[in-house]
């Protein structure tokens, strides 16, 4: 599917979730996002992560909704899966989609203006590149018998001034390029929405919103 409509399609699911207070629906939700997950071949340690780090949040929910809240068990269960319901489709999103497609997508696609499109392609390439300065900043103070922690205001403003630096780098390496904003370009990876991307798009709507009726109106046990 195009980056763009599965952006799109992440966003509608986790709406409407946060609106349908039914355990059925978190559960499937859960349970086909598990599914989808497994197919893309995630690795081990990536799913444990996901389903422990949402753990502490959740049972947070739990347990303050079962001892202080007035919706009892179901709706305190409700809160719990909603929180794992989220997560695993955000990370279907994350893990089938890359940054630079969606990026290209959006201006190419949804009309995303340029300038905002490269501005954070390029902020998130640069994420590395703060990592390892920060660890030279470190480096540099240890030298100089100054130990950086990471609540240290000194460690920050440093990184902050080398971003600046990289960022004015970057500007001028793009004008330099022939970038105008407002102007028409091509583009050396063009993409594009066909039918095939609408058509799924369309079809999961349909079936969540199946899924919703069938569960808001059924006598489960849920």
């Amino acid at each position: 599917m195009n980056a763009g409509l599965k952006l799109l399609l992440t966003i509608w699911i986790a709406i409407e979730i946060s609106f349908v207070t039914n355990l059925t629906v978190n559960l499937v939700v859960i349970g086909v996002s598990l599914i989808i997950l497994l197919f893309t071949k995630i690795k081990w340690q990536s799913l444990f992560k996901l389903f422990f780090w949402p753990l502490f949040p959740a049972a947070g929910l739990l347990v303050s909704q079962l001892f202080y809240g007035n919706g009892g068990p179901l709706f305190a269960w409700i809160l719990f899966t909603r929180i794992y319901a989220y997560v695993l489709v955000g990370a279907i999103f994350t893990e089938t989609t890359d940054l630079t497609t969606l990026a290209l997508t959006l201006e190419q696609n949804f009309h995303l203006p340029a300038k905002f499109a490269y501005g954070v392609l390029a902020a998130f390439n640069l994420l590395p590149k703060i990592v390892e300065q920060v660890k030279t900043i470190k480096t540099a103070g240890l030298m100089r018998g100054v130990v950086l922690h990471f609540w240290s205001p000194q460690l920050y403003f440093k990184a902050i001034l080398a971003s600046i630096s990289w960022s004015e780098n970057l500007a001028e390496a793009m004008t330099s390029h022939g970038f105008v904003e407002g102007q028409r370009r091509s583009h050396r990876y063009p993409t594009r929405l066909n039918y095939l991307d609408w058509g799924l798009f369309i079809a999961v709507i349909i079936a969540f919103q199946l899924l919703i009726w069938v569960a808001t109106n059924s006598q489960s046990l849920f």
